[in-house]
């Protein structure tokens, strides 16, 4: 039995985490039976989630969990797609991952009405006496990522308009399309679609969400992908 340590669902999202998202889509996917469980950072082998236990292997991190399945379960999740396509897919996947994401995470741990409203849960179980010592000092790690990996050297602004194309690319390039290379899902799909949902989350009023409620498109595939991997 394969077992799937994510953070549980928040922010009326599968879990607040879009890598989390994109392995439960990707387990799904791959119509593997599995569990799921609350993830423990300090056993984490990269200290972060998602993170799988497939009978007594560990794998970390969700790109590498499509790959083990890929090669322990005989699945190609880019069944169909050429080279080329698989070419760009990959390249949207990383557009999610390596850039939206980290605007998703500036907006929201370092606006503190988004803060307030979402990731200060993250400390509920925090001694209250400790707390007013651990949040700030967590935040200021996520402002000293952000500023390592490069969004966080940008104002909001920047951020937002930069995102902004990021979005208005997926939303073109989608276009009337169900998934995101056509008629069938592939493993992108588990990337954007988290992604989308991430962005639209109504718990943090952000640039980002209103670029991305603009776009009926994006609305819809993230509501059809929610009813098809998540209709519980």
């Amino acid at each position: 039995m394969i077992t799937l340590y994510i953070f549980g669902p928040r922010f009326g999202l599968p879990d607040p985490s879009p890598f989390c998202m994109k392995a439960l889509v990707l387990l799904k996917m791959a119509g593997v039976e599995f569990k799921t469980d609350t993830a423990d950072l300090q056993k984490a082998p990269k200290r972060k989630a998602p993170y799988m236990d497939d009978g007594g292997t560990i794998i970390p991190d969700s790109t590498f969990i499509r790959l083990h399945l890929e090669k322990t379960r005989g699945i190609d999740f880019d069944e169909g797609l050429s080279a080329p396509d698989r070419g760009v897919a990959w390249a949207f996947e990383k557009l999610c991952e390596d850039n939206l994401y980290w605007a998703v995470v500036q907006s929201r741990w370092m606006i503190d009405e988004n803060f307030n409203a979402g990731p200060v849960q993250f400390f509920e179980a925090v001694p209250a006496v400790v707390r007013p010592l651990i949040v700030p000092m967590v935040r200021r790690q996520v402002r000293r990522d952000l500023k390592g990996q490069g969004m966080g050297r940008h104002s909001e602004a920047e951020i937002a308009e930069l995102a902004t194309r990021g979005i208005d690319g997926i939303a073109a390039f989608l276009s009337d399309k169900p998934y995101l290379m056509g008629d069938r899902p592939c493993a992108a799909d588990a990337s954007v679609f988290s992604t989308v949902s991430s962005l639209l989350c109504e718990v943090f009023d952000t640039p980002l969400r209103d670029a991305t409620k603009r776009h009926e498109n994006l609305v819809a595939y993230r509501d059809r992908l929610m009813a098809q991997y998540f209709s519980e």
